[in-house]
């Protein structure tokens, strides 16, 4: 087990350095930027997760760097991508001038797309919190649990019916943060339970009776999309899950595919 793990955070590493390969550069029809941070409570996923963003960007013709590295975001490098993908991370580490560049992208027109743990930015300054849409306030156990799809005009749920059951780690979050914010899926709390946490503790998780999950926004001149789904590593081989996130990616970058 220790070397494979060893030999998947090679992977990694090496991906951090590289672009994903794709047979013919011309085949990329927008840039994506994935945006890794140390989190010891998903590092254990990223691996799977970014060899399936390869994959993904191999499937649909689009570029993939992936960087864990900060100073990547300067006004410069960041003219070459369409949109910034969030995997479990926030703006924690970076510095004033590195955080204005993430600004001006999306002030520009660029794309976020924020994944999991990107919500849990209580301690982010309210640009960024505002950017997902909401922060994250608690969870219980990792559980199955029944979703709805609320919208489906969105190239990020088109593909899925309209109940969706999955095993997912279930984020709470605060209110809503901008008022142009929608949502696309949200969790049954009947079909979970908000109160399984762990030993004596008694806090209760959830939301109640509309518990959203996933939503995206137009927002300082930019587009935004977060879904809550992706805290367990097997859910990144689920061609319903990286539909959803691609769904996201390509709205993100490009605008298009919206029916509304």
């Amino acid at each position: 087990m220790k070397y494979i793990n060893y030999i998947l955070t090679s992977i990694v590493i090496f991906m951090n350095m590289v672009p994903a390969f794709t047979q013919n550069h011309s085949r990329e029809q927008f840039q994506v930027l994935v945006y890794t941070s140390p989190d010891k409570w998903h590092n254990v996923t990223e691996p799977t997760a970014i060899l399936e963003f390869q994959k993904m960007a191999n499937r649909h013709a689009f570029g993939l760097t992936v960087t864990e590295i900060t100073s990547n975001f300067n006004d410069e490098n960041l003219l070459k991508y369409d949109v910034l993908v969030f995997l479990h991370s926030t703006s924690r580490y970076f510095s004033d001038e590195q955080l204005e560049s993430f600004k001006k992208f999306i002030r520009n027109g660029g794309g976020y797309v924020g994944i999991h743990a990107a919500s849990v930015c209580e301690e982010e300054g309210e640009w960024f919190q505002k950017l997902v849409g909401r922060t994250f306030t608690d969870h219980p156990e990792e559980q199955t649990a029944v979703m709805h799809i609320n919208d489906k005009d969105h190239p990020a749920t088109m593909h899925l019916s309209d109940r969706w059951i999955w095993t997912d780690e279930w984020y709470s979050f605060s209110e809503a943060l901008t008022d142009n914010q929608k949502v696309l899926i949200s969790v049954d709390e009947s079909t979970y339970d908000p109160d399984r946490t762990w030993g004596d503790d008694e806090r209760r998780t959830g939301m109640g009776d509309f518990h959203p999950i996933s939503w995206y926004q137009e927002y300082d001149g930019g587009r935004s999309f977060y879904t809550g789904l992706g805290h367990l590593s097997e859910l990144y081989k689920d061609p319903r899950f990286l539909d959803h996130i691609y769904g996201g990616i390509y709205w993100a970058a490009t605008g298009l595919g919206l029916y509304e």
